[in-house]
C-alpha cells in the first residue's frame, strides 16, 4: 500500500516557490515489505508562479496575457504567487470598490524603508488594482470597470490601464482616458457617477514625486492589518514575509486608523483620510508641491497641515485652509465639498463628492479649538 504526503492546494496557494524550495515535503513511499524500510522518492515538482512577465515587452495588449488569474478572469481568482491585499484606509474613487493584488518575480522581495514610505519593491513587481461596482443597473450585477497595473522596471514604474468589455471576459490596454457612466443601487438608493478612467498623463499627476512615477497606497503602516487568506485571518505584512515577498518589518509598527472607524477620534481618522487621498499631491516633490500645506500622516505641525494657514487663493471666502472650529469657513472643507472644476479638491480621481469623507473632515475641523485670528 502506498501513501503520498503532499501539501494541499489551499496551503500552497499563497506561498512563493522560493519558500517552498526550503520547505517542500519529500514524497515518501511506505512499503509493506518484510524489513519495513522507507524508500525516499525524489520529486521534481515545485510550484512556480505561472505569471508571464517580460519587462522588455510589457505592457501587454490584454490583461489575460499576464496570466494573473485562473478560471474565468472576471472572478479575479489569483494564480499561485499573486497575493491579494487591502489597505487600512483606501483612496476614494467615486464609490468604486477595489480588489488589489501584488506579484514579484521568483527569488526577489521588498525591503522595509520606514512606516511612512512605500515598500522598496524589487524590479519586476506588479501592483494590480481592479475597480468595480456591485448592483449595477439595470441587471443588478457586479461590473468591473478597469484594472490598473503599476509595473516596476529597472529604472522606473510604468502604468498600464485595462478597460473591461461588457461581457466581462476581457480587458484591453487603453491609456487614452475615457468616461464611463455608471448607475447602481446601494441600500435601496440609485446612485450615478461619470466614472473616469485616467489617461497616462492623468496617472502621472497623482503618482509622481519629483517627476518620477511611484505607487501611493502600499505603505507598511497602511498594510499592517489583518486580511482573510482562505478564511484564515493573518497580518498582511507577516503574510508577505511568509510568501517570501518581504524581508522584515519592525515590531510594534503602528497601523493607519481606518477613516470610517467610528470608535476612533476625529483627528486620527481625518489625518488617515488626508494621507491617502491628498498627501501624494500635497507633499515635497508632489504635483501640488508649490502649495505650503503637507498632508502626510507623519507631519506633526498642524500649521503645515493647514490649521490657521492662509491659502494662496481664496475660494468662497475661506480665510484659512483650515479655520479651526469653523469648517464652513475653511478652504479645505469648501473645496472638498464642491464639484466645480476650478475649485474642487482633489483635482481629479472623482466626479462626485465623497459625502461621508467630507463629513468626517467637517467634524474634525469643528471639533478643534477656535484659535485662528
Amino acid at each position: 500500500m502506498l501513501y503520498l504526503l503532499f501539501p494541499t492546494t489551499n496551503f500552497m496557494k499563497y506561498f512563493s516557490a522560493k519558500s517552498l524550495l526550503f520547505s517542500i515535503l519529500i514524497f515518501t513511499v511506505i512499503s509493506c515489505s518484510s524489513d519495513d524500510s522507507y524508500i525516499p522518492i525524489a520529486d521534481d515538482s515545485v510550484d512556480i508562479s505561472p505569471v508571464i512577465l517580460d519587462l522588455e515587452t510589457v505592457p501587454y495588449p490584454q490583461l489575460s496575457d499576464y496570466n494573473f488569474f485562473e478560471g474565468a478572469i472576471k472572478n479575479m481568482d489569483p494564480v499561485f504567487g499573486v497575493l491579494p491585499y487591502e489597505l487600512g484606509t483606501s483612496l476614494f474613487t467615486d464609490y468604486a470598490k477595489k480588489k488589489r493584488f501584488l506579484w514579484m518575480p521568483e527569488n526577489s522581495s521588498a525591503e522595509f524603508d520606514g512606516s511612512e514610505n512605500i515598500l522598496d519593491f524589487p524590479t519586476g513587481t506588479v501592483l494590480i488594482k481592479s475597480f468595480y461596482y456591485e448592483n449595477v443597473l439595470p441587471a443588478h450585477e457586479s461590473k468591473i470597470i478597469e484594472t490598473r497595473l503599476m509595473i516596476k522596471k529597472e529604472t522606473e514604474w510604468i502604468f498600464a490601464n485595462y478597460v473591461w468589455n461588457e461581457q466581462q471576459d476581457a480587458a484591453v490596454l487603453d491609456m487614452s482616458g475615457q468616461n464611463i457612466p455608471i448607475s447602481w443601487n446601494e441600500n435601496g438608493e440609485t446612485r450615478n457617477v461619470n466614472y473616469r478612467i485616467p489617461s497616462a498623463a492623468e496617472c502621472m499627476v497623482c503618482h509622481k514625486k519629483n517627476d518620477v512615477a511611484y505607487p501611493i497606497g502600499p505603505k507598511p503602516q497602511n498594510l499592517n492589518i489583518e486580511f482573510s487568506y482562505d478564511d484564515v485571518e493573518q497580518n498582511q505584512l507577516q503574510k508577505l514575509i511568509d510568501a517570501g515577498y518581504l524581508t522584515n518589518f519592525p515590531e510594534n509598527l503602528e497601523e493607519t486608523i481606518k477613516w470610517d472607524d467610528a470608535s476612533a477620534d476625529y483627528e486620527s481618522r481625518a489625518r488617515a483620510y488626508l494621507d491617502i487621498n491628498c498627501a501624494h499631491c500635497h507633499s515635497t516633490g508632489g504635483h501640488c508641491d508649490y502649495v505650503a500645506i503637507r498632508l502626510n500622516l507623519d507631519e506633526l505641525d498642524l500649521y503645515n497641515v493647514g490649521v490657521c494657514m492662509e491659502p494662496i487663493s481664496h475660494f468662497d471666502g475661506g480665510p484659512f485652509v483650515i479655520n479651526a472650529g469653523n469648517a464652513d469657513a475653511s478652504e479645505m472643507y469648501l473645496r472638498m465639498s464642491t464639484n466645480a472644476p476650478d475649485a474642487m479638491m482633489p483635482i481629479m480621481g472623482r466626479s462626485v463628492v465623497h459625502e461621508e469623507g467630507v463629513q468626517l473632515i467637517k467634524n474634525w475641523i469643528n471639533a478643534m479649538e477656535s484659535n485662528c485670528e
